[in-house]
């Protein structure tokens, strides 16, 4: 028998729904899979996440595997690759909401005393709640349950187009919304330096 023998037979088992042949594909590159996302992602915790996902993808992915365009570990590299970008990809999600927050509050004056993030936290979930119920559903998805425009799109059964056009269009007006309310507090810091009396003059 030769060495690549068993992992065709272990493919064509995989493929046929035999979900031992899953268990023994987990055995044989989890470790793999761990390591090629912790080096990408540094935390142990989000390789792990990703192991469970490249695994669950195989599965769920299983016939579309095609033997000859490579062996099922370059398969499985593939689709572990994809899901670091993914996993990235929810990094910068949650980056984009948090300098949606941090770009408009920070921009009020400091003198005027800045809230505590807690309280930035709470306006930012305040104001998502705001949004169309389509838009909020999309980036509480996104930022909340870290699902990829792709995965939401399979939630909802709306079209990836969708998803994105309400993505960007809720981060839009969140964005403006926090503005605003850095603006205001602006004007109010303003008003409030304004109607303050001087020194009373001898």
């Amino acid at each position: 028998m030769s060495a690549r023998e068993p992992d065709e037979e272990l493919a064509r088992g995989l493929v046929a729904g035999d979900d031992a042949c899953l268990a023994a594909a987990y055995h044989r590159w989890s470790a793999l899979v761990h390591t090629l996302a912790w080096r990408s992602l540094g935390d142990s915790k989000e390789a792990e996440d990703v192991t469970q996902q490249v695994f669950l993808g195989v599965w769920r992915g299983r016939h579309g595997y095609r033997p000859e365009r490579g062996p099922l570990a370059g398969w499985i590299v593939g689709i572990t690759r994809r899901r670091i970008a993914d996993a990235l990809s929810a990094r910068t999600r949650r980056g984009e909401l948090v300098a949606a927050a941090g770009a408009a509050l920070g921009t009020a004056d400091p003198s005027c005393g800045r809230p505590e993030a807690a309280l930035d936290r709470v306006l930012v979930r305040y104001e998502l709640d705001r949004l169309p119920t389509a838009q909020r559903r999309v980036l509480r998805l996104a930022f909340f349950e870290d699902l990829t425009q792709t995965q939401i799109a399979a939630r909802t059964g709306w079209p990836l187009g969708t998803v994105k056009s309400h993505a960007r269009r809720g981060l839009h007006q969140l964005r403006r919304r926090l503005e605003q309310q850095a603006c205001g507090e602006d004007r109010y810091a303003m008003h409030e330096r304004c109607e303050k009396p001087g020194p009373a003059r001898a």
